[in-house]
C-alpha cells in the first residue's frame, strides 16, 4: 500500500472511532483529512468521498447503538426524511461553488462547529418519548424544519452532521443524549448516501480512497463503541478536547485558502 493509501485507511479508523465514541462530529475531519493528508487536490472529490465514507461509517456505528437500544426510529426516520431533502439542495449549492471558497466555508464552519461543541449539553427530561399519532402535533413542527436544516448543511459541506443532528434532536424531543447520539446516526447514514450520490452521479467521488475509508472506519467505529462504554465517565472531557481540535484544524483550512 502507498503512504496515501494507508492515510486514507487511518483517516477511516479514526472518524469511525470518534462516530463511535462522542456520535458525531467525525465527519467534519474527513474532508480536511482527505484534503491535506492523502492528498486530493480537489475540494469537490473530497467531499464526495467524504461522503462515501461517512455514510457507511455511521452505518457501522449504528449497528453496535442499534443492539443496545439506543435508536428512536420513528423519530429517526422523520428526522432524516426531512434531512434528504435539505441535502439534495445542499449538494446541488455546494458543487456549484468553486473549491477554494467552499474550503474557507468549511474551515469557518469547523470553527463555529467547535464552539457549539464547547457548550454543555443540557440533560434531558424525557427518556420515553414516542413518535406517536398522539405526538405528533407537538414533534412534527419541531422534527421537520431542524432535520431540513442540518440537510442544508450536511449536503453543501459533504459532511454527516451528527454534531448538529444530536442537539437538534433534544431539542426538539427532549430525549436523553444517549439516545440522540444512537438516533443520529441514522439521519447520519441518509444524508451521507443523498449527498454521496449526488457527487457520485458528478463523477466527484474517489472510490478507491472511499474503499479504504470505509474499511478503516469499520475498525474505528467497533473500537470506538467500546471505548464510548469504557470512557462514559470522561466522555465529557473528550467532547472538549475534539472541539478544541476541531476549531484549531478549522482555521488552519480557512488560513490557508484565503
Amino acid at each position: 500500500m502507498s503512504v496515501a493509501d494507508l492515510a486514507a485507511l487511518g483517516s477511516g479508523v479514526l472518524i469511525g472511532l470518534i462516530l463511535g465514541l462522542i456520535g458525531g462530529g467525525g465527519s467534519i475531519l474527513a474532508v480536511p483529512l482527505l484534503v491535506y493528508g492523502v492528498g486530493l487536490h480537489s475540494a469537490h472529490i473530497a467531499i464526495g468521498t467524504a461522503a462515501v465514507g461517512v455514510m457507511a461509517n455511521a452505518l457501522a456505528s449504528l449497528a453496535g447503538h442499534a443492539r443496545a437500544g439506543h435508536v428512536k426510529w420513528p423519530c429517526a426516520s422523520v428526522f432524516a426524511a426531512a434531512g434528504v431533502v435539505g441535502a439534495s439542495i445542499g449538494a446541488a449549492a455546494g458543487k456549484a461553488l468553486g473549491g477554494q471558497q467552499l474550503l474557507v466555508l468549511f474551515g469557518l464552519l469547523m470553527m463555529g462547529v467547535g464552539l457549539v461543541m464547547l457548550r454543555r449539553r443540557r440533560g434531558a427530561a424525557a427518556p420515553d418519548v414516542r413518535l406517536t399519532r398522539d405526538t405528533a402535533s407537538r414533534l412534527l413542527p419541531r422534527l421537520v424544519p431542524i432535520g431540513l436544516a442540518v440537510g442544508l448543511a450536511a449536503g453543501f459541506f459533504g459532511i454527516g452532521g451528527g454534531f448538529l443532528i444530536v442537539p437538534g434532536l433534544i431539542a426538539a424531543t427532549a430525549m436523553p443524549v444517549e439516545f440522540a447520539v444512537g438516533t443520529s446516526l441514522v439521519v447520519v447514514a441518509a444524508l451521507g448516501l443523498t449527498t454521496a450520490t449526488s457527487y457520485a452521479l458528478s463523477g466527484l467521488v474517489d472510490w478507491r480512497v472511499a474503499a479504504l475509508l470505509v474499511g478503516g472506519g469499520a475498525a474505528g467505529a467497533m473500537l470506538g463503541v467500546w471505548a464510548g462504554g469504557r470512557l462514559a465517565r470522561h466522555k465529557g472531557l473528550l467532547e472538549r478536547f475534539f472541539a478544541a481540535m476541531v476549531i484549531a484544524v478549522g482555521g488552519y483550512v480557512a488560513i490557508a485558502n484565503r
